[in-house]
């Protein structure tokens, strides 16, 4: 396996970089009570044990699918397989899922073969073989199109991005897939939140269900509650072949990498911030915001404000 091609079983990051293992501690001092708390233990060590890891990772799994009614019976699932660490684990405990659960659905891997240069696809694809679930490859090479199409100074990530989504969401109609799921994690919500925030000038995340445009896939992220951090310590245990996105990881100034760096540095600061920003988006307070098609301000009553959030 040439190692300038497949990541170390060191990767801690679909991006590529390349780092040691890490003892993680997260000591939760924010207030994550009320209906919309996430069940989280105030102090968090990311389990030795692999069957333990499994069990949390597989609560949560099961935790968002519940609250979000995920998975339902008769649903066949796309499983999108990019050859992250993301992906490898979202297939492992949908897998598990389809075994424990008394919800019953099928399932399909699908990798989508952009036609990278360099792209190591035999090792996913021989990881497939063997994972014990229908799989298929689609060839469908939008990098040249992507470089051909890219504007001067642009980052290719949202051009491939759209065209990525379009051709999977081809894929499942055609092998009659109801759901896509994907392998976004509790880290990448809080990114997106950041991202709409600072750039785009909406509050705004990445939604664990969503109905496409198309009006007929459904996407999903069951590892929404998932912290980063226990993917990567699963993908150490596990030693799933890591194959970086090399077109991502060679753009500068990516502006997700960016807000990547920004959490990172706040849960450093600030133990117990991601799921705080999580609990946020699920617990919305529209008269302390500023939108009116959300609340009716000039309508509102005096008796309105006496309620103020802990910084308001």
């Amino acid at each position: 396996m040439p190692a300038h091609t497949v990541a170390t079983l060191r990767s801690l990051r679909d991006d590529g970089e390349v780092t040691e293992p890490i003892e993680i501690e997260e000591d939760f001092s924010f207030d994550l009570s009320g209906p919309h708390a996430i069940a989280v233990p105030r102090r968090q060590r990311i389990p030795e044990d692999p069957a333990i890891l499994e069990r949390r990772i597989s609560h949560l799994f099961t935790k968002a699918s519940k609250d979000f009614g995920l998975l339902e019976p008769g649903d066949k699932v796309m499983v999108c397989m990019s050859g992250g660490k993301d992906s490898y684990g979202l297939l492992h405990f949908m897998q598990r899922a389809q075994r424990h659960s008394p919800i019953k659905f099928d399932l399909v891997a699908v990798h989508l073969d952009q036609g990278h240069p360099g792209f190591p696809l035999a090792t996913l694809e021989d990881y497939l073989k063997g994972c014990g679930s229908p799989y298929e490859i689609v060839h469908y090479h939008t990098y040249d199109i992507v470089l051909q199409k890219l504007e001067p100074g642009k980052t290719t990530c949202s051009l491939c991005s759209r065209l990525r989504r379009g051709v999977l969401y081809d894929t499942a109609r055609r092998l009659g897939c109801n759901k896509v799921a994907l392998g976004h994690h509790r880290d990448d919500m809080a990114a997106t939140l950041l991202l709409n925030l600072f750039f785009c000038g909406q509050l705004k995340a990445m939604p664990p269900k969503l109905r496409a445009d198309d009006g007929y896939n459904t996407v999903i992220r069951p590892l929404a509650y998932v912290p980063e951090a226990m993917l990567v310590k699963w993908a150490h245990i596990k030693q799933y072949p890591l194959i970086p996105c090399n077109l991502c990881s060679r753009q500068p100034d990516l502006k997700r990498a960016q807000m990547n760096a920004l959490l990172a540095d706040i849960d450093r600061r600030y133990p117990g911030a991601l799921p705080s920003a999580l609990q946020a988006v699920q617990n919305v307070k529209p008269r302390f915001l500023l939108d009116r098609d959300l609340y009716d301000f000039s309508g509102a009553a005096a008796s309105d404000d006496r309620e103020e959030d802990a910084f308001g």
